[in-house]
């Protein structure tokens, strides 16, 4: 997924951009056909209008927050490394980021249980000196090889402090 050139400072490049694992939205997918079915079932038992009205609108509403709005946070939830800094951007209306220059991390690690094995995806641990400390980004695929490569530009940032200091 491309990362806005906008959105970057001049002569920063983009070393990784993903976004969470579409295994995220199982959680989702299995509420709306948990409710589709209940609709169903509930519409061969009853013939009332009245019942097939709060069921729709409960269910509108079920769907809507349960299903919607997970949806749409995946849909518009990335994290970006780049030489310089890490991005964490998201919202749809209203938007919120979180950046920290790759200067103040202080490690990149990652943990991947057995279902994530699974699906190929893990959580990406980052670790900054500031007071909050470390941000978990749940569900990241491959998270083995954008370990890798953040760590590395970590290491080629740090190498680069020390020849200028030199």
């Amino acid at each position: 997924m491309a990362f806005p050139s906008k959105l970057l400072n001049e002569g920063e490049r983009v070393v990784v951009s993903t976004r969470s694992h579409p295994k995220a939205l199982i959680g989702p997918a299995a509420v709306l056909v948990l409710v589709v079915a209940a609709v169903l079932a509930l519409s061969t038992v009853t013939d009332s209008t009245a019942v097939g009205m709060v069921a729709g609108v409960v269910s509108v509403l079920v769907v809507a927050w349960f299903v919607l709005r997970p949806l749409v946070l995946w849909l518009t939830t990335t994290y970006t490394f780049t030489d310089r800094r890490f991005i964490k951007r998201s919202g749809f209306i209203a938007t919120q980021g979180r950046t920290i220059p790759l200067n103040r991390i202080s490690g990149v690690d990652f943990e991947i249980g057995v279902v994530d094995r699974i699906f190929g995806c893990g959580t990406l641990v980052v670790s900054d000196a500031s007071t909050g400390g470390r941000v978990a980004l749940h569900d990241i695929p491959d998270v083995e090889q954008v370990q890798l490569q953040v760590s590395d530009e970590l290491h080629r940032l740090s190498a680069d402090r020390r020849d200028d200091g030199a």
